[in-house]
């Protein structure tokens, strides 16, 4: 029996489609279709480029200051700012915020839910499960990933006055006044939640969970743990075979995560691991494929010189809006789980070098995270009480009519990177790449699969009616997207929505 399934999810931002062929339950090939056109790229082009600051936050209700991180960097690097070291401070501690926010609601409002899908209803957990997780917002986890990260906000509303689509970096640093009282209401927000974290998600502290390196350690925690918010995870993830799921390439690829204020680099080392070996990260390795997306198909080029132009006339095999997004030649994957990787985490690295990448450690990464970041944003706070009568803030004396320059940080799902050319003091060319474009490639010049297309070729799924094997995959990858789930075969179509 041969198939086709197009994947629908709801829970997630955006649109996508994800078409299967399926043949006796296995998946054969794929593909990714980004069904939406958004045109960000070419609103920005003819404009003054100080316009970045107000229109890039407004690309994403989630990542928003990741956005208006990355722009404020592509500036300072095309015009030559070296901003101050508090203003980087100040960025990345919002930055931090956004991330601990997202992996929370992400893990409980997002991937969780699926657990409670009727299909795993003979499993011994499923009762907990349901009362964990169920949606909408029913299961206490999922309630609580509402209203705990409210406090966390309160870190980026102190500097930007709002969230999302605030505007509160520029070049230079930030515009936003650095108190000692802002200080203390951040520090206070952190003990809040991490208090919270440590009773509720992790069941220890702080730092009996740092001490927990190696996959014994782990499995050691999770037999005392199995109640809590991460072992309920932990547990059942396991026990209906996440790890065996949604492996992907081998390649991955992370720019680093915060930036250091001294200006050398990140404050957690990234790379690209190629065969077994970590290369330094370079933007100059980046390709822009369009052969089978809805743009004009200029070849493999860089995105300084990449044309965003639509185009539907010509019939060569299209079959998305995302363009194929490749380093050095490679299709690679990213996200929390490859960025805690490359910075040496040796959790991550011991469950990497025990199973390699899949979907339950993908996940359980992102309740991982959130523990030593919150650790950097108290360290950050304190380097900022230490450096309180220091600037946040230089303001560039002049700028270049004609300049080129690349800003990147990593957002919540990955690595963010945004490209500016300016002519004649005008936005001439502009570029961005998020982690769900690498992630959710179509098929490139040379016809590879994407990362998330190759993760599903060869899958066994056991009901082709509810195939939640796929969206424990996708939602893995925190994929900012919404997608829309058929069913066609033998000329019928069906509906499928995970639970």
């Amino acid at each position: 029996m041969v198939g086709r399934i197009t994947i629908d999810m709801n829970r997630v931002e955006g649109d996508l489609e994800v078409q299967l062929d399926v043949e006796d339950n296995t998946i054969r090939d794929s593909w990714c279709v980004g069904t939406m056109y958004r045109g960000y790229e070419q609103i920005l082009v003819g404009r003054a480029p100080s316009d970045v600051l107000v229109i890039v936050p407004r690309i994403c209700g989630i990542c928003s200051t990741a956005q208006l991180y990355a722009g404020v960097r592509a500036l300072e690097d095309a015009w030559g700012v070296r901003p101050a070291p508090n203003g980087v401070r100040v960025r990345n501690l919002c930055l931090m915020a956004e991330a601990v926010m997202n992996d929370v609601r992400q893990t409980f409002m997002m991937f969780c839910p699926d657990f409670c899908h009727p299909a795993y209803r003979c499993h011994p957990l499923y009762p907990e499960i349901v009362a964990a997780f169920e949606p909408p917002l029913k299961g206490y986890f999922a309630r609580q990933a509402i209203l705990r990260p409210k406090g966390m906000l309160g870190v980026i509303t102190a500097f930007a006055g709002q969230w999302p689509h605030a505007t509160y970096m520029a070049p230079g640093g930030v515009t936003c006044e650095v108190t000692a009282e802002k200080l203390a209401k951040c520090e206070a927000a952190i003990d809040e939640y991490q208090a919270w974290y440590e009773t509720e998600v992790l069941g220890c502290s702080s730092d009996q969970w740092l001490s927990l390196e190696t996959t014994e350690d782990f499995l050691g925690w999770l037999d005392e743990h199995p109640h809590t918010g991460a072992g309920l995870y932990a547990g059942f993830g396991r026990a209906i075979g996440l790890q065996h799921l949604g492996q992907g390439t081998a390649q991955l690829l992370s720019c680093g995560c915060y930036p250091s204020p001294n200006h050398d680099g990140f404050l957690s080392r990234g790379g690209y691991l190629n065969k077994g070996r970590v290369e330094p990260f370079d933007h100059r390795q980046v390709r822009e494929h369009t052969r089978y997306s809805w743009f004009t198909d200029n070849g493999p080029t860089h995105p300084w010189d990449s044309i965003t132009k639509a185009e539907h006339g010509q019939d060569r095999g299209q079959y998305s809006h995302a363009k194929a997004t490749r380093y050095a030649e490679q299709v690679v994957q990213l996200g929390p789980m490859v960025d805690l990787f490359l910075a040496g985490d040796p959790l991550v690295v011991s469950w990497m070098q025990a199973e390699g990448p899949n979907a339950w450690l993908r996940q359980l990464c992102r309740l991982h995270r959130p523990v030593p970041v919150m650790q950097l944003m108290r360290q950050t706070i304190a380097e900022l009480r230490a450096q309180l009568n220091e600037p946040a803030m230089v303001w560039p004396t002049e700028v270049p009519d004609e300049a080129r320059g690349f800003g990147v940080v990593n957002a919540a799902r990955g690595t963010l990177c945004h490209w500016i050319c300016i002519r004649e003091g005008k936005i001439r060319n502009y570029q961005i790449i998020t982690p769900t474009t690498w992630n959710g490639s179509p098929r490139d010049s040379d016809g590879r699969r994407g990362h998330w297309e190759e993760s599903f070729v060869g899958l066994t799924v056991p009901d082709l009616e509810s195939p939640l094997q796929l969206g424990h995959i996708i939602r893995s990858h925190d994929a900012c997207l919404v997608c829309t789930t058929h069913m066609i075969r033998t000329g019928q179509r069906r509906n499928f929505i995970p639970y």
